[in-house]
């Protein structure tokens, strides 16, 4: 059993067992396309996330057959929320898949169809294991409408013709593609998918936490930055975090030839 078992507008489930929490898409019976209360639940999921003390890795999956089949279009309610009048002047960084800053690594444990929203959400996870079952595409460029964030981060994370096949195409590619360009770190028989991230995050468990947030902080802002400010913004990272009870610890624990017992602080 979950040490923490919450839902949210239930569609979305947060579950944490140790210190990993598990975020599920909870919508199987619409292959959990999300609509105006999914985004809601997606949004309290992820913020409980964040700040949750005791959550040091997020894994995010869907329930059923698919991910995430993206925006449910028959809502009556549009998934990216009633915005007011002044809506053009305001930041669209409105959920963690449009770029919502968490620096926990986060799992993406892909187990079926990830499309839109969903596959917009993975590439912003900092690990990709997909089911051998999984499939993954852009297709807005189908429905007559552009992919935005997608188009702003893919590139990036494939290199420009793959991400350019993706967001051009609107086709659906495979796992094994996936694997191949980048997109997915591990591919794994479906079956042996939740062992398999079970494994990786304890592999992440394994370092602390702190400077792990630390990383991947420095990761996201260095390339936004100059190389010198870049630079000074990562040391004055490691003074922080070399100032912490875990990096006092971790030093100890070397010297005696022993494993570290984080605490996140």
């Amino acid at each position: 059993m979950p040490d923490v078992a919450e839902r949210f507008h239930d569609r979305v489930r947060y579950e944490r067992t140790g210190h990993v929490a598990t975020i599920t898409y909870d919508r199987p019976d619409k292959l959990n396309a999300i609509d105006g209360a999914m985004r809601d639940g997606l949004n309290a999921a992820f913020d409980r996330l964040r700040s949750d003390d005791e959550a040091w890795v997020g894994v995010v999956t869907g329930e059923g057959r698919a991910f995430c089949a993206g925006a449910d279009f028959t809502s009556e309610r549009n998934p990216a929320g009633e915005f007011p009048g002044s809506y053009w002047e305001r930041p669209t960084v409105n959920s963690f898949e449009s770029g919502w800053e968490i620096h926990k690594p986060v799992i993406a444990a892909v187990n079926g169809l990830c499309l839109g929203y969903g596959l917009t959400l993975v590439t912003w996870c900092d690990i990709v294991i997909a089911s051998d079952r999984a499939a993954f595409g852009f297709p807005e460029v189908k429905l007559g409408v552009p992919t935005i964030v997608g188009a702003l981060r893919l590139p990036g994370r494939v290199g420009w013709q793959p991400a350019m096949e993706l967001l051009l195409t609107g086709e659906t590619i495979s796992a094994a593609r996936a694997k191949e360009i980048g997109l997915a770190l591990q591919v794994v028989p479906h079956d042996e998918l939740g062992s398999a991230v079970d494994a990786f995050a304890q592999r992440l468990l394994a370092g602390a936490p702190l400077a792990q947030r630390a990383i991947k902080e420095v990761a996201r802002r260095g390339p936004e930055m100059s190389q010198t400010d870049a630079i000074r913004f990562g040391e004055t990272m490691r003074r922080v975090a070399g100032s912490t009870e875990d990096a006092k610890e971790g030093g100890l624990a070397a010297r005696e030839k022993r494993s570290p017992r984080w605490q996140g602080r």
